[in-house]
């Protein structure tokens, strides 16, 4: 299965992949820090165990990092 991951297009060996099992495999440790989008749309934390990938869907891993103030 081909995906596109943050921007880089990736093939995977399995066309059975949900989007947990697509966090793991791109080493991501602690889900609970990243938002995830498909298709830009954001995926709910709760659905990541039961959301089944697809062929060309497009990935994308957000980060979102508060800062203090000096």
């Amino acid at each position: 299965m081909t995906l596109t991951v943050n921007g880089i297009r990736k093939e995977f060996p399995s066309n059975r992949m949900t989007l947990e099992e697509l966090l793991n495999q791109e080493n991501v440790t602690n889900q609970n820090v990243v938002t995830v989008q498909l298709n830009g749309v954001i995926v709910n934390k709760q659905e990541y165990q039961s959301t089944m990938l697809k062929e060309g869907d497009e990935v994308e891993f957000l980060y979102f990092i508060g800062g203090g103030s000096r």
